[in-house]
């Protein structure tokens, strides 16, 4: 019986594959469902009964400070573990060594989500005797993943990207360890990627015959690492939101479906139709916003169109003949149709940027 586990988040990525949001933001504070990403792990290790929780931060540790605080909002207790340089998940938890002080915990990375929750998993680690449980689930591409080959209920390889995979199940991104992990991460070599795989440091677990107890994940799990994992996250979350009208709502609006309407935002001449979210402050005026929609605190659509979409703050969608969908759209972004003669396109683009035109 293992009594108290701490938590050790990971928030340390650059977030590469969700430029140009992430060349300004963390990656781990980008919104689902109008929360940050991280903010569902921080919340699914509390659920568990893991309050004490070491937040692993790298050069965005300002911003995540800023949204996370001492943790205190959320009902746990946050330390802040900076991380030099991004060398890999194992090097991460030899960073973690002083604030994990021989404590069995539970390392979860802070762009996952998983819709279960991991309340049940964890009192399974805290009531068994295993050195490691890892979460696995069935992927299409498995190659793109850490990879567990499985020999009847036993973990007996792990590898990270395999160019000719021997299984399709891939790691989630959440691992429990016993203190164990830390002699294992101390003696494996870098990758060809020069990162210290927590793959190597779990494999070394089982060559040096401690229990690595596997778990497929039935529900759904998203590493939100790229736009269409994003919005596939919003969707699923979206889904199961309930309703809630707080804003105001003119009697020419109508709200069809699953809405959540924040204080303060005005829904004018408008149509929405969820399941979607309207922010704090936000203003749908002579606009429509379908489904799967996440409209961020103090935006405004106007005389726009907007479906399957996440608008982060301040941002303005205006006078648009077409509608905006499967779109990613950032922080005081303006959107908007000019009278500008002659007429054209006029665009000022930051890096790695995707723009699609009719």
């Amino acid at each position: 019986m293992r009594d108290t586990l701490k938590g050790l988040v990971l928030s340390g990525g650059a977030g590469t594959r969700l430029r140009p949001i992430t060349h300004t933001s963390a990656k781990q504070l980008v919104p689902v469902a109008n929360k940050p990403v991280l903010f569902y792990g921080l919340e699914a290790l509390r659920d568990a009964g893991v309050t004490d929780i070491g937040i692993v931060v790298g050069d965005t540790q300002a911003e995540i400070e800023a949204a996370v605080g001492d943790g205190s909002a959320l009902g746990i207790r946050v330390t802040y573990i900076r991380q030099e340089a991004p060398l890999g998940l194992a090097h991460a938890v030899l960073t973690a060594e002083e604030f994990l002080a021989g404590s069995p915990f539970v390392m979860y990375l802070g762009d996952n989500l998983l819709r279960d929750g991991i309340t049940g998993l964890v009192e399974r680690f805290r009531d068994g005797d295993s050195d490691a449980l890892i979460l696995l689930q069935k992927v299409p591409d498995p190659e793109s993943y850490g990879v567990a080959e499985l020999d009847g209920g036993r973990v007996t390889r792990l590898v990270e990207k395999p160019k000719e995979p021997k299984s399709d199940l891939a790691l989630v991104g959440v691992y429990m360890f016993t203190p164990a992990i830390m002699d294992s991460a101390k003696a494996i070599v870098p990758s060809w990627r020069n990162e210290l795989e927590i793959t190597d440091a779990i494999q070394h677990l089982i060559d040096r015959g401690l229990t690595v107890e596997p778990h497929e994940v039935t529900g759904w799990w998203k590493d939100t690492g790229r736009l269409d994992d994003m919005l596939e996250a919003n969707r699923l979350i979206l889904d199961v939101m309930p309703p809630r009208v707080e804003g105001e709502l003119d009697e020419a609006s109508t709200i069809e479906g699953r809405v959540v309407v924040e204080a303060g935002a005005r829904i004018v001449r408008s149509a929405i139709r969820g399941p979607a979210v309207i922010g704090a402050g936000a203003v749908i005026e002579d606009a429509y916003i379908g489904p799967y929609s996440a409209i961020s605190a103090g935006v405004v659509v106007r005389r726009a169109e907007v479906e399957h979409s996440i608008l982060l703050e301040n941002s303005r969608v205006e006078d648009l003949d077409a509608r905006v969908e499967a779109s990613l759209i950032g922080r005081d972004v303006t959107i908007a149709r000019t009278d500008a003669k002659p007429r054209a396109y006029r665009f000022m683009i930051g890096d790695s940027s995707s723009i699609g035109l009719l």
